[in-house]
């Protein structure tokens, strides 16, 4: 009833593993209610913490104690009497300032009252040694000036009263001399565990260090491997459009190609049909003798005049249709085969530009 709360905020409680003495067991599963509290009775103060039914945290704060930070939102500190490290981590760097400030302000106080404790006893053992000197003098007063009853009356009171005294001095010397070697404990307990936590500091710093050149290797790799990454998208899309390209290119020479097979087509027709001009001439030339011999036989065969002018008149008209026939084929055959020497031209160039 004695004791109540002068501070409370919320953190994460752990405690140092007791094994390995490095690295942190959580305490709660969750951020927990953490408080100060001083014993007026006492006059002491501890901080406490409850999760649930369980104690996490009964740690009385001893002038020897150092609150530690070990981060922006991490502090610890030692407790020799629990034989463990506390940490707490907390939402925000300024709840771990305020824990810190209440901290030194307990500290303070707990070694102010341990110094007031220590001034009581050396004033209660000064007065004993004082009550003790006086009291052989007035002794010697009363022995002189009073009978002997009278020293009998008056020394009993005074010898009860010194060996009262003196057991209570006896036993204030013993509490301090076992307060004494509790704090020499404690003192050395805090050495050892700041030995400890000076090791674990420097280990984790080495570590932090280690893990900062490989987190720095890993970003220049990472660096590295985007740049290269951004190269082969590159190449893949110049390729792509190659490809794209070259797809263009061959179905454009595909096209070409059956354009080609269908004028080699026409010029074997054409020249199928340029075969029939030389017999086309040889009957020409055939008409032609016969007309010279029926130009002859003209003179001598009065009597088929009018046949041979008939079979004449046929004969001319024939050899003229064929002549303009022949004309108009000769034309079309040139015609025909320009385009062709034009088309031979294209495809040279396009196969020069390729």
């Amino acid at each position: 009833m004695g004791e109540q709360p002068i501070f409370t905020t919320r953190a994460h409680v752990f405690q140092i593993d007791p094994n390995t003495k490095k690295n942190w067991v959580p305490a709660s599963k969750q951020a927990v209610t953490v408080s100060y509290f001083y014993d007026v009775i006492r006059n002491s103060y501890r901080i406490i913490s409850v999760d649930g039914a369980k104690v996490i945290i009964n740690s009385t704060i001893t002038p020897n104690m150092t609150f530690t930070k070990t981060s922006q939102k991490f502090g610890q500190w030692a407790d020799s009497r629990a034989n463990t490290v506390f940490g707490l981590g907390f939402s925000s760097e300024q709840q771990l300032t305020k824990f810190a400030e209440k901290f030194q302000e307990v500290k303070e106080a707990a070694r102010l009252a341990r110094d007031k404790s220590q001034e009581k006893i050396e004033t209660s053992s000064n007065h004993s040694q004082e009550s003790g000197c006086e009291t052989p003098s007035s002794a010697q007063a009363s022995s002189v000036n009073g009978t002997d009853d009278e020293k009998a009356s008056h020394a009993s009171p005074v010898d009860t009263h010194l060996k009262s005294e003196n057991n209570k001095l006896k036993i204030a010397l013993t509490q301090s001399a076992a307060n004494v070697k509790k704090w020499e404990i404690e003192l050395q307990t805090l050495r050892e565990s700041n030995a400890r936590l000076t090791t674990a500091l420097q280990e984790s710093a080495t570590s932090v260090e280690q893990w900062k050149r490989q987190f720095s290797i890993c970003r220049d790799e990472n660096d590295r491997l985007r740049h290269k990454i951004d190269e082969l998208e590159e190449q893949c899309s110049e390729i792509n459009r190659e490809k794209e390209k070259n797809t263009q290119l061959k179905r454009r020479i595909e096209e070409l190609e059956s354009e080609l097979r269908e004028k080699e087509t026409e010029l074997k027709d054409l020249r199928k049909q340029s075969e029939i001009i030389p017999q086309l001439m040889s009957e020409c030339e055939y008409v032609s003798e016969k007309l010279e011999a029926a130009e002859k036989d003209n003179q001598n065969l009065e009597d088929k005049v009018r046949s041979l002018k008939m079979d004449i008149e046929e004969s001319k008209y024939r050899q003229r249709h064929l002549k303009v026939e022949l004309k108009n084929f000769l034309e079309v055959l040139d015609g025909k085969i320009d385009d062709l020497h034009d088309f031979r031209r294209g495809l040279s160039k396009l196969g020069t530009d390729n």
